[in-house]
């Protein structure tokens, strides 16, 4: 009878030597040192009507690590420029030029990283697309033209391999040629790609997001999507799927887009019509201009493993509302 394999503590690692073909040793139990630097949590508010709830304040939240209270370092709602969250629960613009002794974090630093999102557009060119390729591309070129001014984006294709057709930028038009060039291609190797994509957007600083377009089925991928989904969620980047597949036709891709949507803070759509795709790319835009994002330091935990974030509202009204962000993280080891 084979063994299960144990749980694996940090799923970047073991995930990107898995799909470089490093091996890797289940039953060796090294000792790990953690990492965390400053924590990016991106959210939505709603009511109970599932009507976005704006205009809150740094004030109206308290964020819990394993219940143990964050000071916030700089707050955001939408794609409104980030402001510094004092001590004294006060607020300040946020500059280019480096931070003073008021600024110990050097956040001012970071103030051109905290203007607008990162989105990153996972496309799927895999034999799966062919019969909507062109609806598709179409749909993805709307929803670039769309995005906020202030937002950057990144356009990438995958099929069995990964191509970044369109590097990150601001400049619509490039995002929309690089998109143009892309090509059918044959198996689909969604999870590796996706994997590879989350690599690149941990690279950036700020708010970024991963928007997958697919047909759902994977069969060619070297990691399994629930490593995936961990560093996603790690990372603190929400992915948001839009799928052009029925739900009941491939249950099992549907629910492993419903988990990994669910734990990092996004969303996942089911389009098979284009009216439906266009539909489902404007609620992404419009969860993305109607989010709020904060950072923080965490305060000294001693916990090791995974983390637990909790939002909450500090007023009377919070029990009405609705809040969608990621569960918790795991720290980075530290070598």
């Amino acid at each position: 009878m084979t063994k299960p394999m144990p749980c694996l503590r940090y799923p970047l690692l073991v995930a990107l030597a898995l799909l470089a073909g490093a091996p890797v040793r289940s039953q060796e139990r090294p000792v790990f040192r953690v990492k965390v630097d400053m924590v990016v949590l991106t959210f939505t508010v709603t009511d109970s009507k599932g009507r976005y709830v704006n205009g809150l304040k740094p004030s109206d939240f308290r964020i819990l690590e394993d219940g143990i209270v964050q000071r916030i370092a700089t707050f955001a709602e939408g794609n409104k420029p980030a402001v510094q969250v004092l001590p004294d629960g006060s607020t300040r613009p946020l500059v280019g030029s480096a931070g003073g002794s008021d600024d110990p974090k050097g956040l001012e630093g970071r103030a051109d990283a905290l203007v607008g999102t990162n989105v990153f557009i996972l496309f799927d060119t895999s034999n799966y697309m062919y019969r909507g390729f062109v609806y598709a591309s179409d749909a993805i070129a709307d929803f670039i033209r769309g995005l906020d001014r202030a937002d950057s984006v990144a356009v990438y294709t995958f099929s069995r391999n990964l191509s970044r057709v369109a590097p990150l930028t601001r400049d619509r038009n490039e995002a929309i040629l690089g998109l143009r060039k892309a090509v059918a291609g044959d198996d689909a190797a969604l999870y590796n790609a996706l994997l590879l994509c989350l690599r690149d957007a941990a690279k950036v600083p700020g708010r970024k997001v991963i928007v997958v377009f697919s047909n759902g089925p994977d069969n060619a991928s070297m990691v399994a999507p629930d490593d995936v989904r961990a560093v996603a969620e790690d990372e603190g980047i929400p992915i948001y799927v839009i799928s052009t597949n029925e739900v009941n036709k491939d249950p099992i891709s549907s629910a492993v887009f419903r988990r990994i949507t669910a734990r990092t803070g996004g969303r996942a759509y089911f389009a098979k019509t284009w009216q439906k795709q266009v539909e489902a790319f404007e609620s992404v835009r419009e969860d993305l201009g109607n989010s709020y994002t904060v950072t923080y330091y965490p305060a000294p935990n001693p916990n090791e493993g995974f983390r637990k974030i909790t939002v909450e509202i500090v007023s009377d009204v919070a029990k009405k509302y609705r809040i969608r962000a990621r569960p918790g993280y795991r720290p980075r080891p530290a070598f």
